[in-house]
């Protein structure tokens, strides 16, 4: 880091406040406590998503006080403002197409914030699925210093096990194959309940690999947070010192440095991609990191992810696809940890809020080799990605193999074609679903959803039934980080946009062959297109609200699904 002194930025507040012109701003910033010498200070924004609704986020307003702490010792005024928030686990069903859209409305209401308001750094506090990528598309187009504060992971529930279970530690992603369980005869209601009363110990993000905490460890391995602030856990004692710390930090970088986009560089979106498929994260981060690429006007196709993760070895496998939970992975050294075992595959030499790459990586230490392998003992060869092409695919499609039986790496089966995710859940709870089948839910992507639901319980219903080793998940909406099994989603093109999926018709045979990255419907093309000709696009879902606007614009997978204005260069 450069001297307090060195290469100082010019303030986006100055403009805003000094002056005569500054006047009526500064008096209006009076009246909200603020003093003269206030005016000349770092105007520090804090975007927080603290929410009563969400578990992650219900402890924010003290991390944001804590923070704030932080940020006036190191002479810098605080400033805290906040946007939305919802629980991906909790909005299941009609509340999942909400929550996709979501992302792109966090990243907009903190970015004309913090341009309105002409705020000099930011804090993002956040924690789970939507927020954080919508936060870090922020930060990208207002390219300020930013630093992300991640709200850490919840305690998990230990022994002795709750329902009968066999003795573990539990999280939250257990309870949705609990409700298989209970589904398929095999856990009496009072048993689920002892499940659900237990399994999430603490405030915080649940403790597994995931989306949300994917994206907490890919933002501290882009560069944009303290280390090892992701995985912190949510009610250590430590937390405190960390908010201080952040906060102290945002006002260096007012005036210091890096900016947002100056860490938001291509090397570092491949370091992440890298760290993603080392640790088997969730699926969903391909579609934010592309997103997050496109930000800073790069692209990520989604053969890029293949690549890496062919060539990048599995080194972690955290709940549900292994019994090892997040507050393990942070004991093992978390994420500089991880990334010290990778540095051979690594761009080093890059700027983050805290210091330099390789620097920060060189300290690190892995302390658990049974947590993060070492690399002459991989988990695996290939990384916790496939991305799948075929006659069902031409665009791609996108499993976490690393969670899948190796049963199921090859499977060929007969088609069971279902409308939504509502159809799926029914066809499970009857038990009419057939080892062998393969169920194809469309009509969920990013515009037939609307909203690109998750098929979370669908597939947690089918590995809680003791089906994961004999049948398969096809989507063109997602699975959820926390999901295992036999699932592939992100299948593109959409069933709404004409793609090969919306063609299929029980009965077809579909292959699936992960070591191959294949996902072919096998019926001959000129069935196909007779199929195609006589096919027209369903009537819109939705004709009001902002889902509407997110289906009238929301962009392909490949792009990370977000909201593209017409005529926009992308």
């Amino acid at each position: 880091m450069t001297n307090p002194s060195d290469d100082l930025r010019e303030r986006p507040s100055q403009r805003l406040l000094a002056g005569a012109e500054g006047a009526y701003a500064r008096s209006l910033l009076k009246a909200t406590g603020l003093s003269d010498e206030d005016m000349g200070r770092p105007l520090i924004g804090i975007a927080n998503s603290y929410s009563e609704l969400v578990p992650g986020h219900v402890h924010l307003r003290t991390l944001a006080d804590w923070v704030k702490e932080g940020v006036r010792a190191a002479g810098g005024v605080p400033r805290e403002f906040n946007t939305i928030a919802a629980c991906d686990g909790m909005v299941q069903g009609p509340g999942g197409h909400y929550v996709l859209p979501m992302r792109d409305v966090i990243a907009a209401s903190v970015e004309l914030m913090a341009q309105a308001h002409a705020l000099d750094a930011l804090v993002l506090i956040a924690s789970c699925d939507k927020i954080v990528p919508g936060m870090l598309m922020a930060a990208a187009r207002l390219d300020r210093p930013t630093i992300v504060l991640p709200g850490g992971p919840m305690l998990p529930c230990a022994d002795p096990c709750p329902g009968g279970l066999p003795p573990a530690v539990r999280v939250a992603s257990d309870v949705k194959e609990a409700i298989g369980a209970h589904l398929a005869g095999r856990m009496s209601a009072e048993q689920l309940h002892e499940v659900e009363s237990a399994v999430c110990a603490s405030f915080g993000v649940c403790n597994m690999l995931g989306t949300a905490m994917t994206m907490c460890c890919l933002a501290e391995a882009l560069g944009l947070t303290l280390s090892g602030a992701s995985t912190l856990s949510a009610v250590d004692p430590r937390r405190a010192a960390l908010c201080r710390a952040t906060g102290e930090r945002a006002v260096r970088m007012a005036d210091q440095g890096p900016s947002a986009r100056e860490v938001l560089t291509r090397p570092a979106l491949l370091n992440a991609v890298r760290v993603l498929a080392a640790f088997g994260g969730s699926t969903n981060a391909v579609l934010h990191l592309s997103a997050l690429a496109a930000e800073v006007g790069e692209s990520l196709p989604l053969k890029v992810f293949d690549d890496l993760s062919r060539s990048t070895p599995l080194l972690c496998k955290m709940k549900p696809a292994s019994e090892v939970t997040l507050t393990d992975f942070h004991r093992a050294g978390g994420v500089p940890a991880l990334m010290s075992r990778l540095a051979y595959q690594l761009n080093l030499d890059l700027p983050t809020v805290n210091g330099r790459l390789g620097d920060v990586v060189a300290e690190a230490r892995v302390r658990d080799d049974g947590v993060i392998a070492p690399l002459a003992e991989p988990l695996a060869g290939e990384g916790g990605l496939a991305v799948l092409f075929g006659s069902l695919a031409p665009e791609g499609a996108v499993c976490k193999q690393s969670a899948v039986d190796p049963k199921m790496h090859r499977h060929r089966g007969p088609a069971r074609v279902l409308e939504s995710e509502e159809a799926a859940r029914d066809v499970l709870s009857s038990g009419a679903v057939r080892p062998g089948e393969v169920l194809v839910i469309r009509y969920e992507g990013p515009r037939g959803g609307p909203g690109m639901r998750e098929m979370s319980i669908p597939a947690a219903m089918l590995v809680g039934m003791g089906l994961g080793d004999s049948v398969a998940m096809v989507t063109d909406g997602r699975f959820s980080g926390a999901t295992r099994g036999p699932c592939i989603g992100h299948v593109s093109p959409e069933a709404a946009v004409g793609g090969p999926i919306a063609f299929v018709q029980d009965g077809d045979e579909i292959e699936i062959d992960l070591p191959a990255r294949r996902l072919a419907l096998n019926v001959p093309p000129e069935v196909l297109e007779e199929r195609r000709a006589g096919w027209s696009p369903p009537p819109p879902k939705v004709r009001g609200g902002f889902l509407a606007v997110y289906a009238a614009l929301a962009g392909s997978t490949e792009t990370g699904a977000r909201l593209v204005a017409p005529n926009s260069e992308g």
